[in-house]
């Protein structure tokens, strides 16, 4: 569909449509997540058939996907800026779901992990050019509920990829799961070639010159010279280090500790509930604007960081498996809740032209400090400082609590400095 003028455009935004295009761009976001963590599910099933070791499983699943993934994620974020956010998004699901269906014919870890590297590239596209349009189809008082229905997304399809995924995999096997799990995400592109409308650009923002020839340079020095930005990155980036640790070592908890291996597929469930609490946590936070001031949507950050601190500890040191998995499952819940509220806080930090790319910053940011140092650091710490038989649950509580405090730290500074570094809304 062509570009609506600016004054059909207006009465689109926060429409019936615009809800419509909220969960479809959701549903491709739950797409994204079952093609990217499938390969964990899979794992023992294809270590075991191509013969391969624990390393060339842990390259697989983690940097052959998210250093690319996270260095592709600023430069899609500028062309998202400057060129048509509906093509960039669906052009992406094309050629990650593409790449996720020929990995069901691999024969070997080289053609593995040459789709995962396109579908890391492909995924890499989507977000920040979701983050800058939905900033247009939705009013600016809506956007971190808005941001917080598409970051269930996350949740919603790791959990269709331990239960769906896990389910087709043992009625059948690895190979036709990663086909089933691809070729949906094709026709789904199709859908929305005809049904997704790229919106003006800025259409909720006060009308004032911008400077959009700006180099990419300045825009990303004109983004990391505001404080609130720097600290709403390091202070996400903690939660994100705890996050993708927990995913990362909930099986060894389980099964080393309690010798129940069995109960992994299971957390599934909580990550279906963790898409819940994000869209609350969205919620809450848009209330909390409202009614008091709009850096308070901080506090739904420190929410996350401190309230699940009690859950983890006494999962993490509980005396049975059910206990630990129902424990750590509740804790998940809260403290993986703040992914819409972070996305939409950006937003309102950067000019229109900047948005996209802001996005893919914060998903750089995240990516490599949460999945490229979270659990690596935690398994240093598990081999090397807490041994024994409830040392990785040493390990990982002294992890959690540390991430907690310090990202609360981080909150609490941007709050400070909130009000001097916000864009203007029209």
């Amino acid at each position: 569909m062509p570009v609506p003028n600016k004054k059909k455009a207006l009465k689109l935004v926060g429409s019936g449509y615009a809800w419509f295009v909220l969960a479809f761009l959701t549903l491709v976001y739950i797409c994204s997540f079952v093609d990217r963590q499938i390969i964990a599910v899979l794992a023992t099933r294809i270590q075991a058939e191509l013969n391969l070791n624990n390393f060339s499983v842990g390259l697989l699943y983690g940097p052959a996907f998210s250093l690319i993934y996270a260095v592709c994620g600023i430069p899609m974020g500028r062309m998202a800026d400057l060129y048509s956010r509906k093509k960039i998004i669906l052009l992406g699901l094309v050629i990650w779901s593409v790449m996720t269906f020929i990995s069901g014919f691999a024969t070997g870890l080289v053609l593995l992990i040459s789709a995962r590297f396109f579908v890391g590239v492909a995924e890499s596209a989507l977000s920040p050019a979701v983050y800058s349009l939905l900033a247009d189809y939705f009013e600016p008082q809506r956007r971190a509920t808005v941001f917080s229905v598409y970051a269930s997304g996350i949740f919603l399809g790791i959990g269709v990829a331990f239960l769906g995924g896990g389910s087709i995999a043992q009625a059948y096997d690895w190979r036709t799961a990663l086909k089933a799990v691809g070729a949906p995400g094709v026709l789904l592109a199709v859908v929305g070639w005809f049904a997704i409308r790229e919106l003006p650009r800025g259409l909720m923002q006060e009308q004032r010159r911008y400077q959009f020839e700006q180099s990419f340079g300045d825009v990303i020095r004109y983004i990391l010279q505001k404080k609130t930005i720097i600290f709403h990155f390091t202070g996400f980036s903690f939660l994100a280090f705890t996050g993708y640790t927990i995913l990362g070592f909930i099986g060894t908890v389980l099964t080393d500790i309690h010798g129940s291996e069995h109960l992994i597929p299971y957390y599934g469930w909580f990550m279906l509930a963790t898409g819940g609490s994000v869209m609350v946590s969205g919620r809450l936070a848009d209330w909390l604007a409202s009614r008091y001031v709009p850096s308070r949507r901080f506090v739904m950050g420190m929410v996350a960081a401190l309230a699940c601190l009690p859950l983890y500890y006494f999962g993490l040191f509980a005396e049975t498996g059910w206990s630990a998995l129902i424990l750590i499952g509740a804790a998940n819940v809260i403290s993986s809740s703040y992914n819409g509220v972070a996305a939409a806080i950006i937003q309102y930090l950067v000019q229109p032209h900047m948005r996209a790319l802001a996005g893919g910053l914060y998903l750089f940011v995240i990516s490599v400090v949460g999945f490229g140092m979270g659990p690596p650091v935690t398994g240093w710490l598990m081999d090397t400082v807490f041994t024994g038989s409830y040392g990785p649950a040493r390990a990982l509580m002294t992890v959690i609590t540390c991430c907690g405090i310090l990202g609360t730290a981080c909150f609490l500074m941007a709050m400070k400095t909130y009000d001097e570094d916000a864009e203007k809304e029209g």
